[in-house]
C-alpha cells in the first residue's frame, strides 16, 4: 500500500477499534490498573466512561513518552515534548493511586500499594512495560547504563545520551548495541541509529557510527538500510549478527564493546540490554520462563492467573510487535473484554491494528502496517493486509509519512493523556 492508502485503512480501522457505548450496560464491578502509559491509561479511561469503579496505579508523576525520544537524542526536540502528566485522566474522573504496586495477590484478589493501602479488583489489568535484563550482558549493569547509557526508557537515560552526544569529540566513534528479539519497539534502535548518523552527517562529519546487532533482518530492514546507503555512506556502519555483530560483554571504564569478533573502542555507546516484562508481571504470577506474559488474544487475560489481564510490552501477543499503538490498541480491546465479562456477556472476537512510523533523518519517514486477528491461540497477522512504504517512494512521499508521524503522535498523546 501507499503511505496515503494505508493511512485511509489504518484510520478506519481505528475508529472500528474504539470503545462501544452499549458495553456499559448493566456492567459493574472493580478494576484495578497498573501503569500509567500508552495501555494503562487508555484502558482506565475506557472503563470510566463505562461506568466501571476503576483506579489507575502509577508512581510517576509525570510520563514520558518513547515515541519521538530519538529524536531528542539527536537534538531535534525538545524533552518537554516528551513529558506528559495525569491531570487529564484526573479531570476526567479517573481515580490515580501515585504509587507503587507493590505486591498482587490472585487468589484473593487484592494489590498491595507502597504506600500501605490494599486495593480490592474484580478484574486486574497489568500494563507495567518493560524491565532492563542488566544480568543478560557480562559488564552492563545499573552503574554502567550511567556511562553507556541505553535511553531505552525515557526520561533521565534521553537526556544523558544527548548530552554525551552533544559532548562527542569530532572524529569520535560511537557503538551502538541492538539486542535480539523480543524487545520493546522493534525498529526502534535503527530510527535511534539513523538520527544518530543524521546529529554525525550534519555536526561532526568526520565522526563515525557502528551498530553491532544481536540479529540478520529486522523491521523494516530494506527501507532502512535504502536509506542508510543513500544519506549516511561513511557515517553508519552495520554490523549483523552473521559478521559479528553480536555484543558479548562491555566494559564501561574502558568504554569497549565486545562482540565474539573483535573489541570495539567507543567514545560514546548505547547498550540497549536484552528485556523482560516489568517485575509486578512476576510478582503477580503472570509471567512466564521467558520474562513475558502468555495472554488470550481475545480478552487478554493472562493464561496463568485468571482475572489478570495484560496489554503493552509486558504481553506475548503474537505477531503483534511491543508499541505506544499496539498497547493502545490492545488496552481498547482489553477494557471491552472486561466490561462485557463483568456484565456476563461474551467478549467480540477483536481486530487489532498496529503502524509504527521512524524517522530516517527530519522529514523523511518510513513506516509498517499490520493487521492482526486471533487464531490458534495467538495474534496472527492478517493475511493481505497491512505492508511497508514503498521502498522507491519519491521524496514527496517521504516527507508525508514524517508528517503522518506528527499527526499520530499529537493525536494518541491528546487521546491517552488530554
Amino acid at each position: 500500500m501507499t503511505g496515503i492508502g494505508r493511512r485511509t485503512v489504518l484510520a478506519g480501522l481505528a475508529a472500528a477499534a474504539l470503545p462501544r457505548p452499549a458495553l456499559a450496560q448493566g456492567a459493574g464491578g472493580r478494576v484495578v490498573v497498573i501503569g500509567g502509559g500508552f495501555g494503562g491509561s487508555t484502558a482506565a479511561r475506557v472503563l470510566h466512561r463505562a461506568g466501571l469503579e476503576v483506579t489507575l496505579v502509577e508512581p510517576a508523576e509525570t510520563y514520558y513518552a518513547c515515541p519521538f525520544s530519538n529524536e531528542v537524542i539527536a537534538g531535534l526536540r525538545p524533552m518537554s515534548a516528551q513529558a506528559f502528566g495525569y491531570e487529564g485522566l484526573r479531570a476526567s474522573g479517573v481515580t490515580i493511586a501515585q504509587t507503587r504496586a507493590e505486591a498482587v495477590d490472585g487468589a484473593a484478589r487484592t494489590v498491595r500499594l507502597a504506600d500501605g493501602r490494599t486495593l480490592d479488583y474484580d478484574r486486574l489489568i497489568l500494563s507495567p512495560g518493560i524491565a532492563l535484563r542488566f544480568d543478560a550482558l557480562p559488564g552492563y549493569d545499573a552503574a554502567a547504563a550511567e556511562v553507556m547509557p541505553h535511553a531505552w526508557k525515557a526520561g533521565a537515560q534521553t537526556e544523558l545520551l544527548a548530552r554525551q552526544l552533544a559532548a562527542l569529540p569530532e572524529g569520535g566513534t560511537v557503538v551502538l548495541s541492538v539486542p535480539g528479539n523480543p524487545y520493546r519497539c522493534p525498529p526502534g534502535p535503527y530510527e535511534r541509529a539513523s538520527l544518530i548518523a543524521h546529529y554525525l552527517k550534519t555536526r561532526k562529519p568526520r565522526s563515525k557510527l557502528i551498530v553491532l546487532d544481536a540479529k540478520d533482518t529486522f523491521s523494516k530492514q530494506k527501507l532502512f538500510e535504502q536509506a542508510w546507503k543513500a544519506l549516511y555512506p561513511g557515517t553508519l556502519e552495520y554490523v549483523p549478527l552473521a559478521a559479528g555483530g553480536q555484543v558479548t560483554s562491555v566494559d564501561s571504564g574502558a568504554m569497549s564493546v565486545a562482540t565474539d569478533f573483535e573489541t570495539y573502542k567507543a567514545d560514546l555507546a548505547c547498550i540497549i540490554p536484552p528485556q523482560r516484562a516489568a517485575p509486578i508481571a512476576s510478582a503477580a504470577g503472570v509471567a512466564d520462563r521467558s520474562g513475558w506474559c502468555p495472554i488470550d488474544p481475545v480478552t487478554f487475560e493472562s493464561r496463568l492467573v485468571p482475572r489478570i489481564h495484560v496489554v503493552g510490552d509486558a504481553a506475548i501477543a503474537g505477531a503483534m510487535p511491543k508499541s505506544a499503538f499496539s498497547a493502545n490498541a490492545q488496552a481498547k480491546v482489553c477494557a471491552d473484554a472486561v466490561i462485557d465479562l463483568l456484565a456476563g456477556r461474551a467478549p467480540a472476537t477483536p481486530k487489532l491494528i498496529n503502524t509504527c512510523y521512524s524517522l530516517v533523518a527530519p522529514g523523511y519517514g518510513i513506516s509498517v502496517a499490520g493487521v492482526y486477528h486471533p487464531d490458534k491461540g495467538v495474534l496472527a497477522d492478517v493475511e493481505g493486509a497491512g505492508g511497508t512504504s514503498p521502498v522507491d517512494a519519491p521524496d514527496p512521499v517521504r516527507r508525508q509519512e514524517a508528517a503522518y508521524a506528527e499527526d499520530w503522535y499529537r493525536t494518541i498523546t491528546s487521546a491517552v493523556f488530554g
